[in-house]
């Protein structure tokens, strides 16, 4: 089954590999999948007079990815809990800054390596954390009760997307693929331009709250809630290609990505409409 995201099917190309190498995932009934590739040696299953027993992956499945997804989010969570709490005030710039470097790096490699690695996915989770946490309680010494509004609005936003891709009111077309990626590099270039830029002193307006900033946040509200069709897609795709189970925790990264993206966008544009303390 072929795939318009080449990450996925950079995956789905990993996972071929493991099946030529004999790791094939089980059907639905138990039954492998794919034929042993190797001939069965004395002593071992599959020997003559032995039963056959190849090797079998699990492949996986859309619980898996809610399983995994919900665990990345507790992670954030209590991450999120601890930078709040241990962070001082002083230092939740050098926090967030930090976090986000080091995010972007783990983000990136989890996003084009060939193999699906767990633990770069939790230590996403965590360091994303960290940067969600010290802004967060930065926002909200400026705007009382703008974290809760800021949640609330993401899950929302998230759920609202989730119904909208079941009843196929939106569908991940190539061309809404292509698209969609294309849009998005184009955003966090911008954004790391600006970021650059502010560094250095100069204002582009962008993050500053005034009409140009609230449009862009706007931009960046509706790409990020059409990136989880993205996410959903290759939630299908994963398990129509029938993907070993691991793959599941870079499924999970996907939706966890688009939503801190989410709700940071989310904090700035409430934080435009609530005054100028």
């Amino acid at each position: 089954m072929k795939t318009s995201n080449p990450v996925l099917a950079r995956l789905g190309q990993a996972a071929e590999r493991e099946r030529a190498a004999g790791y094939a995932p089980t059907g639905p009934y138990g039954q492998p999948g794919y034929p042993q590739q190797y001939p069965p040696q004395a002593g071992y299953p599959g020997a003559p007079g032995l039963p056959s027993a190849p090797p079998a992956v699990t492949p996986m499945s859309i619980d898996d990815v809610v399983v995994k997804t919900v665990t990345l989010l507790a992670i954030l969570g209590v991450s999120a809990a601890a930078a709040w709490a241990l962070v001082p005030d002083a230092l939740l710039g050098v926090a967030w800054i930090g976090a986000a470097v080091v995010g972007l790096v783990i983000g990136l490699i989890i996003s084009f390596s060939r193999m699906a690695n767990p633990a770069l996915v939790v230590a996403y989770a965590v360091v994303e954390g960290v940067l969600v946490g010290a802004l967060s309680k930065f926002f909200e010494s400026l705007y009382d009760g703008i974290v809760l509004q800021a949640v609330t609005a993401t899950f929302g936003v998230f759920f609202v997307m989730a119904m909208l891709y079941r009843a196929r009111v939106i569908r991940a077309t190539p061309k809404f693929v292509k698209g969609m990626i294309a849009v998005m590099a184009g955003l966090f270039a911008v954004m790391l331009i600006n970021l650059v830029l502010a560094l250095f002193g100069v204002n582009t307006g962008l993050r500053d709250g005034s009409p140009l900033a609230i449009g862009f946040s706007i931009v960046c509200i509706v790409v990020a809630s059409l990136s989880f069709v993205l996410s959903f897609k290759e939630v299908e795709d994963g398990v129509r290609m029938g993907l070993p189970q691991r793959y599941s925790w870079v499924a999970a990264f996907g939706i966890l990505v688009s939503l801190i993206w989410l709700y940071i966008e989310m904090l700035r544009l409430l934080s435009y409409f609530q005054g100028d303390d």
